[in-house]
C-alpha cells in the first residue's frame, strides 16, 4: 500500500474543499496513481471537483439484498460494480462511499466492501480520504493505517475543541493514525486569537499551519465553478501548499 491521507472536520470547516486542493496539489507534483475516497455522508467532494459520480458504495450495499443476479456470487457483484462506480479522471480516482447503512445487519455487506476497497487501495501510490468528524467510515469500512490525518478547524474555539474530540475518538477506535495535524482554515487576516493559540496547545494537537479566509471560494460558489479551478495565487491553494511543502517530506515521502 502506499500513502494515506485522510481529512477530516467538523461541517463549515471547508474540509471538503482542502481535500479537493490537496489532489490538486499531489497531481502538480506528479505524484500519482492517487485514489481520492469520499467518505463523508454529505458527500460532495465531486462537485468540488467537479466531477460526475455513477453510484456510490452504499447504494452497492444495499443492492446486495435485491439485486444480484441469479448465478452470481455477491463477491462478483460487488467487485464488477465497484469498477463500475469508480470515477477515472487521468489525475485521480474517486470512490465515493455515501449514506451509512440502514437498518439491519450489514456485517457480510461491510466485510465484502473492505475487502475489495482494500485491494483498491493497494493498487495506488496515494490515498486521500475526505471524512466526517465522525470517522466512522474509518473504523467500519476503510484501512485502519492513515500515514497523515489532517483535522480541519475554524478559527474558532468551538471549532479547535471539536478537533480535539476527533483525537480523543481516535485513540478511543484505536486507529493507526502515524501523524496528526491540526490546519485552521479560514482565518481572518491577522490569524488566530490567544485564545485559540492556547487552547489547541491544552489539547495536544499540533498545529500544521493556518489558511486565510479566501474569498475566491466563495465567488467559485457563487458561479457553481469547480472550486479545485481557482487560481495558484488563491489564499487558499498557496496556504495549503505552504503547508504541505513542510509536512510532505516528513511524513508522505
Amino acid at each position: 500500500m502506499g500513502k494515506s491521507i485522510a481529512v477530516a472536520g467538523k461541517g463549515g470547516t471547508g474540509k471538503t474543499t482542502l481535500t479537493g486542493l490537496l489532489l490538486r496539489y499531489l497531481a502538480e507534483k506528479g505524484l500519482k496513481p492517487v485514489l481520492a475516497v469520499d467518505a463523508d455522508a454529505n458527500a460532495n467532494l465531486s462537485e468540488v471537483l467537479g466531477v460526475e459520480v455513477p453510484g456510490t458504495i452504499g447504494e452497492l450495499r444495499e443492492g446486495m439484498k435485491t439485486e444480484v443476479p441469479a448465478g452470481m456470487t455477491k463477491e462478483a457483484y460487488m467487485e464488477y460494480n465497484i469498477q463500475k462506480i469508480l470515477v477515472e479522471t487521468g489525475t485521480y480516482d474517486l470512490l465515493v462511499m455515501g449514506l451509512p447503512e440502514g437498518a439491519g445487519c450489514y456485517c457480510y455487506a461491510n466485510a465484502l466492501c473492505k475487502k475489495f476497497i482494500d485491494f483498491m487501495i493497494n493498487e495506488y501510490d496515494y490515498v486521500v480520504m475526505d471524512n466526517e468528524a465522525g470517522l466512522e467510515h474509518l473504523s467500519r469500512l476503510l484501512t485502519k493505517d492513515i500515514d497523515l490525518l489532517i483535522v480541519v478547524s475554524d478559527p474558532s474555539l468551538r471549532g479547535i475543541r471539536t478537533a480535539g474530540r476527533i483525537k480523543e475518538l481516535i485513540e478511543k477506535l484505536r486507529l493507526n493514525i502515524k501523524k496528526l495535524a491540526l490546519v485552521i482554515n479560514r482565518a481572518p487576516e491577522e490569524g488566530i486569537s490567544i485564545e485559540a493559540s492556547q487552547l489547541i496547545d491544552k489539547l495536544g494537537l499540533e498545529l500544521a499551519g493556518v489558511i486565510l479566509e479566501d474569498p475566491a471560494i466563495a465567488q467559485f460558489d457563487r458561479e457553481g465553478k469547480p472550486t479545485v479551478e481557482i487560481p495558484d495565487d488563491a489564499l487558499s491553494y498557496r496556504g495549503l501548499s505552504e503547508i504541505m511543502e513542510t509536512i510532505f517530506p516528513l511524513y508522505l515521502q
